[in-house]
């Protein structure tokens, strides 16, 4: 018997009246980088993320207090024992071409979701049965409870669990959709998109909000303007001058270098949105030479210097960076000091050196990709190339946009066959604070996050972490995992970036705690 309980975590003219009143109806956004790869289930791009949660909606959402809340589901019913749950889904809710959301679209797309998200391959294995009650009721029967799966199907980190029809849905995982019809408060101008310059989204006009205020994730999208526009400017000045200009009205990542200028202007707001920053990681490739023997790996752990990656990334400004990192977030409950010593000791370029040739470095290339149009990651990137020059890597540096470095990290092949050997990047705080939701840090092989390191204790730790509820036994749980980090080196984490985000004062109504979203926002004038 299915018993209800309360939800887990339940100098030109001056424009006419009428030409300024279309004008703010149209939000001009200057992205990170260039929308290249927009499947939010394919892609771990925060780019693509931030694109699905315009066009999509998911069946939870996760509101202030990181607490998951119903969004496109009414509800949900437990059973006694944990393992099932039911699902039904509110009124109203119509995808971009008008048919109706179902629960067959629903299944469809946690099952495609559950395949390369870190959270759904979890689902996965514990998914004993999804069927169809009714077109909008659905069930999800679990091999063991699981009470984490609405937090799992709200998150806003990638992958996101998108809602799409359910023959989108029935793509292949591992391959990208070719329609981007959803349910969300935006619909794709698929036609008006040039990758490299620009992304345009109108408003749905028969998206149905939730009653509620907006709760982050969660309660009522509302929508007020009538086009969003994202303008790809990988120029830092070019971005500047448009922000400063009354040209565009958000920019999402202002160069550090120019942050000066841009506080003088008094019509300019800058501040930390996402309150949990994100982890800088320098991730290998443990399939292809070198770097599939993990004591060249760890060669490189005498050297970091966590500070020189921050401050070419973020600026000198300490405010918007955080060091030392370890394994974890700083700041979240699991951050702790485990062996960190190994980052926060003497640096060493010499021992370095010592370590790589006692590890039997034969000197193969190692094809660095470095993206041109993401300026905070090329910066690690930048200064990754050059430690491993002076450590004594054949560093080649590749330089191309994100869009094709995300696609060419697909490839595990080796490095004469298209393949690489490392790149850089950051992933969101709140998914490197717990072991669920770390994609790094996972051990899974073939199925986990390019770089497929395998590593049946770090497996083992995981799911202990699961399975506890003890805040104590988490904690200790953290520290084992971590010390795994020094010895396996999945991955090198470079500290945690807090980087700003600028916008024109007349916006407001900025929803703050995390990625950039696009509802509750109004212009004035």
């Amino acid at each position: 018997m299915i018993a209800r309980r309360p939800f887990l975590l339940a100098a030109l003219a001056a424009p006419s009246l009428a030409e300024a009143q279309v004008a703010t109806r149209t939000l001009r956004f200057i992205p990170q980088g260039n929308l290249a790869n927009i499947d939010p289930v394919w892609s771990t791009t925060v780019i693509a993320r931030n694109h699905g949660l315009l066009i999509y909606d998911t069946l939870f959402g996760l509101g202030a207090d990181f607490r998951p809340k119903p969004q496109m589901a009414a509800g949900a019913e437990v059973s006694a024992d944990g393992l099932t749950w039911r699902i039904g889904l509110r009124d109203g809710l119509r995808f971009h071409d008008g048919a109706p959301v179902t629960a067959a679209d629903c299944i469809a797309s946690i099952l495609r979701w559950s395949k390369r998200d870190v959270l759904g391959l979890r689902l996965n294995a514990l998914l004993e049965e999804a069927k169809p009650e009714s077109a909008r009721v659905f069930t999800l029967r679990l091999k063991r409870p699981w009470p984490g799966l609405t937090w799992a199907l709200g998150k806003p980190s990638a992958n996101i669990c998108a809602i799409m029809p359910e023959a989108v849905a029935r793509t292949d995982p591992f391959k990208q959709i070719e329609s981007y019809v959803g349910s969300g408060p935006y619909v794709f101008k698929a036609a008006q998109w040039v990758p490299g310059s620009i992304a345009v989204y109108d408003r749905f006009a028969d998206y149905v909000p939730r009653d509620e205020p907006a709760d982050f994730l969660a309660g009522g999208k509302v929508v007020h303007f009538d086009r969003v526009e994202w303008q790809v400017m990988p120029d830092p000045a070019t971005a500047a001058g448009a922000l400063l200009n009354n040209e565009a009205d958000w920019w999402e990542t202002p160069l550090p270098d120019l942050l000066p200028r841009l506080r003088r202007n008094p019509q300019i707001a800058i501040e930390v949105i996402n309150t949990a920053g994100n982890l800088g990681v320098l991730r290998f490739n443990h399939l292809q030479p070198p770097f599939d023997n993990p004591a060249i790996r760890r060669a490189l752990l005498p050297a970091i210097d966590q500070r020189s990656f921050m401050q070419a990334a973020y600026g000198d400004d300490p405010a918007l960076y955080r060091i030392p990192a370890g394994a974890f977030t700083p700041g979240t409950p699991l951050a702790n000091d485990a062996g960190l010593a190994v980052l926060t000791g003497p640096r060493s370029v010499e021992a370095a050196r010592k370590a790589l040739q006692d590890a039997g470095y034969k000197g193969e290339k190692v094809a660095m990709m470095a993206p041109t149009d993401l300026a905070n990651i090329n910066a690690l990137t930048e200064v990754a190339a050059d430690l491993m020059r002076r450590v004594g890597f054949n560093v080649d540096l590749q330089a191309t946009d994100w869009g094709t470095a995300i696609q060419r990290r697909a490839n595990r092949g080796p490095v004469d066959q298209g393949g690489w050997s490392a790149f850089c990047t950051t992933w969101e705080g709140l998914d490197t604070s717990v072991p669920g939701s770390h994609q790094p840090l996972r051990g899974n092989g073939a199925e986990g996050w390019a770089g497929w390191s395998t590593s049946p204790r770090r497996e083992a730790l995981r799911e202990a972490w699961f399975n506890t509820s003890d805040a104590a036994e988490e904690r200790r749980l953290a520290e084992q995992l971590q010390m795994l980090v020094w010895e396996e080196a999945p991955f090198i984490p470079l500290g945690q970036g807090l980087p700003p985000q600028a916008w024109r004062r007349s916006l407001s109504g900025l929803v703050k705690g995390g990625p950039s979203l696009f509802w509750n926002l109004r212009k004035q004038g």
